[in-house]
């Protein structure tokens, strides 16, 4: 573990912006309703921010390669910092919208440019153990902001600075703690097809969860509000659904490495599916109940990202993996640009649960596709893959 000491002020960093970031997703949905915003406007909020996050996806490499990585960090960080104290200072959906673009492209990049730094700075022998400690802090910063909402209410302008300071406190530890320099990345031309022919389930798999991971992200807090919940509540109904992801995520990917990882995703799916379901239709306005079907649902929709991606990388041939991964990055990117503003617009004329409905008809979708996958194309053996592979990302994006 020595290795990992010197990038100990690297995951302190990161801890701290990805708590901001966390918090103003589910913020900018609550002041929003607070605001008179409409579900359609905040979804539009959301499909603007994986708009530019998809954006910053294809150009944070060259930026890396044209001024290294605290270069890239600090811009980066300095930009978002300055787009939160926007939102605070000008109510306007339009210029929200133009915001959250640019807090996707600023975010894309930061989050590029922390993996890859912690990818450079470590070993072979070390690399599972510092990518479990990466995400441990992820999902822990990212569940632990949410409650500053109820401390600081989300009215007024406190909350926001908190944002902006948070983002703005995280440059200090990369700036002076963390020494390393590492290498500027090769430059990685995606080929789209390429990757779709040799996993369409996997693709298809990444734009399905990017739709419904997407929806709940954004969406989430506007259905607990209008079912009737409390700000307290509105933040615990979303941090218990991005724990449950986090806790079953290594069982589901331990599982996957030793059956045919489609039988595992299938599953999942249904799981997710089922437990959608129960939310729009059995959960109702009862808070302890949406908490206990919330968790259930988060524990099987959040590691479909995992699952997916593993499912391709078991077909990946030398030298595909770096091309695999950024390729997928994209297709989950295209499913989050459409996802929250297809999800409001079905609330807006059905009511809050349809959220949930919209998420089970997606996950319906992706049944039918893995079950013709799995008639058409045979199982990688157990043997070939990696048991740490789905638990490289989980999908608090």
């Amino acid at each position: 573990m020595s290795s990992i000491r010197p990038l100990i002020p690297l995951l302190i960093a990161a801890g701290i912006l990805l708590g901001g970031n966390g918090l103003q997703g589910t913020l900018i949905a609550l002041r929003g309703a607070q605001e008179g915003f409409s579900a359609s406007d905040i979804g539009l909020m959301g499909t603007f921010y994986f708009a530019g996050f998809l954006l910053g996806c294809l150009a944070v490499t060259r930026i890396l390669k044209a001024v290294g990585h605290v270069r890239t960090f600090a811009a980066l960080a300095a930009i978002a910092s300055v787009g939160t104290l926007l939102l605070v200072l000008v109510i306007d959906p339009v210029m929200w919208c133009a915001v959250r673009f640019a807090g996707g492209f600023c975010f894309a990049g930061l989050f590029t440019v922390m993996e890859a730094w912690l990818n450079s700075g470590v070993g072979n022998k070390d690399r599972a153990r510092m990518l479990a400690i990466y995400r441990m802090v992820d999902i822990g910063s990212v569940t632990g902001a949410q409650f500053l909402i109820p401390i600081f209410g989300a009215g007024g302008f406190a909350i926001f600075a908190v944002m902006s300071m948070m983002i703005t406190f995280s440059l200090v530890p990369v700036s002076l703690g963390d020494r390393s320099n590492p290498a500027p990345p090769e430059d990685v031309k995606l080929d789209l097809p390429r990757v779709w022919r040799i996993s369409p389930l996997g693709s298809i798999g990444c734009i399905a969860v990017g739709v419904t991971n997407s929806a709940f992200r954004t969406l989430s807090p506007v259905y607990a509000e209008e079912i009737g919940m409390s700000v307290a509540d509105v933040v615990t109904f979303v941090s218990v659904g991005i724990f449950g992801g986090a806790l079953i995520q290594y069982p589901l990917g331990y599982l996957s490495d030793r059956r045919d990882r489609r039988s595992v995703l299938l599953a999942t799916t249904c799981c997710a599916m089922l437990a959608a379901l129960a939310l729009a239709f059995v959960a109702r306005a009862d808070p302890f109940l949406n908490f206990i079907i919330v968790f259930i649902f988060g524990s099987f929709a959040m590691p479909l990202y995992s699952l997916s991606a593993a499912h391709a990388n078991d077909r990946a041939g030398k030298g595909e993996f770096v091309l695999i991964n950024a390729a997928l990055m994209l297709f989950y990117s295209f499913g989050a640009i459409g996802g929250p503003i297809a999800a409001s617009a079905v609330m807006q004329h059905f009511g809050p649960s349809a959220l949930f409905v919209f998420n089970a008809v997606v996950y319906a979708v992706l049944i039918i596709v893995i079950l013709y996958r799995m008639q058409v194309r045979s199982s990688v053996p157990a043997g070939s893959r990696s048991r740490f592979t789905a638990l490289l990302r989980t999908s608090t994006l």
